[in-house]
C-alpha cells in the first residue's frame, strides 16, 4: 500500500496512532525489512491464516488502547504451534490490561534471527522540524540512554558519524567477542527513516513520532520487529 494511503486509513479510523501492522506496512513501503505478519481476529481463525508463516513465532496483541504491550503482558515469543498460539491468545485475553482494553485482534510474525536490538527513530520538533535518532536496544537506551539525533535531512556521513557517538559503539563493532554487526545496514535504515527522501521528511506534517524498536540487526542485514508511529 503506499504511504499515504496507510496514514489516511488511519486517519478515517479517528487513530492517533498507527497500529504495528499499519506500522510495518509503512516502513515496508520505504524498503525497511520487516517479519512476514498476519492479524487475526480471533483464535477460531488462527488455523487458515498461518498457513505461510514458518515456525517459530510471536504473538501480539492489537489494540488502539494499548501502545505498550509488553508492559501490558501482550507479547509472546518462541511460539512453536498452531496449539501454542491458540494458547497464548487464551492467556494474554485474559490479562488485567487487555482484558480492559478494545481488543481488534492479534499479530502473529515470524520470529526474527538473532542479533543486537538497534533502536531507530523519528520526532517533529517544533523547532528544529523532523529529527532522526539512533540507539542501542533494550537496557542500553532504558538506563544509559545511550542514543544520538540529527535533523533531517541526512547524508551517509551523518548516519556514520551518529553510530560513532554512541557511547555502545563498540559492541556494534564485535566487542568482547561479539559477532560484529552491518554498519552498512543500520545506516540503510537511517537513511530510509531521515534522509533527503526519508520517511520523516516525506511525512513531516503527519507523523508527530515515530520508533523502531526493536531493530534487529545481524552480520547480514537488519529487521524491524516493532514499529510505532504517533500521528499529529
Amino acid at each position: 500500500m503506499e504511504p499515504n494511503a496507510i496514514i489516511d486509513a488511519a486517519r478515517k479510523q479517528h487513530r492517533a496512532a498507527l497500529d504495528e501492522s499499519s506500522g510495518k506496512a509503512l516502513l515496508a513501503s520505504y524498503g525497511v525489512a520487516v517479519p512476514k505478519t498476519i492479524v487475526v481476529r480471533s483464535s477460531a481463525e488462527v488455523d487458515g491464516a498461518l498457513q505461510g508463516l514458518t515456525f517459530p513465532v510471536v504473538v501480539k496483541v492489537v489494540s488502539s488502547q494499548i501502545l505498550h504491550k509488553s508492559d501490558a503482558g501482550g507479547v509472546r515469543v518462541d511460539v512453536k504451534t498452531p496449539d501454542q498460539v491458540r494458547e497464548a491468545i487464551r492467556m494474554m485475553s485474559v490479562l488485567p490490561k487487555i482484558a480492559s482494553a478494545r481488543v481488534e485482534g492479534w499479530l502473529i510474525e515470524e520470529m526474527a534471527p538473532a542479533g543486537q536490538e538497534i533502536v531507530i527513530g523519528g520526532l517533529r520538533d517544533p523547532d528544529f522540524g523532523p529529527l532522526v535518532m539512533v540507539g542501542l536496544g533494550g537496557i542500553f537506551v532504558e538506563v544509559l540512554a545511550d542514543v544520538s539525533f540529527r535533523i533531517c535531512p541526512i547524508t551517509r556521513l551523518d548516519a556514520e558519524e551518529m553510530i560513532d557517538d554512541l557511547k555502545g559503539a563498540a559492541i556494534l563493532r564485535g566487542a568482547r567477542g561479539r559477532k560484529p554487526v552491518s554498519r552498512d545496514a543500520i545506516i540503510d535504515v537511517l537513511l530510509k527513516i531521515g534522509g533527503d527522501d526519508g520517511l520523516m521528511m516525506n511525512h513531516a506534517e503527519q507523523i508527530k513520532e515515530a520508533d523502531i524498536n526493536p531493530l534487529i540487526v545481524s552480520d547480514t542485514g537488519a529487521i524491524a520487529v516493532d514499529a510505532r508511529f504517533i500521528l499529529t
